[in-house]
């Protein structure tokens, strides 16, 4: 199942208070970057965040969803219809994001 479009932009207005949030298509779902760094995603029309801990210690009560066949589970984002809660759980999960690999030019 693909996820909508609308829920996508329902999100990005949810983060609306953090700057730098970019996305990215990917076959029907959404990845969802902050700062540049890959934060989680929208599967199923469902908002995802890395397994990490500063999204556990904020989400204490969240439920561990797999986003896809053969994927890591990810923490299941229940509160999304607060913009502060949404803003500061990007500040506090983006110093345990890794990197963004950079693409080896051939």
């Amino acid at each position: 199942m693909s996820s909508q479009k609308e829920y996508l932009d329902y999100i990005l207005e949810q983060l609306s208070l953090s700057e730098d949030i970019a996305y990215r298509a990917m076959m029907g779902e959404y990845i969802i970057y902050y700062k540049g760094k890959v934060v989680g995603g929208i599967y199923d029309d469902r908002f995802l965040v890395k397994d990490i801990k500063a999204a556990r210690e904020m989400l204490p009560d969240a439920n561990l969803e797999i986003p896809y066949d053969g994927a890591k589970k990810m923490i299941l984002v229940y509160n999304i219809e607060d913009k502060e809660f949404m803003k500061t759980l990007m500040e506090k999960m983006y110093p345990e994001l890794p990197e963004p690999k950079r693409k080896k030019r051939g």
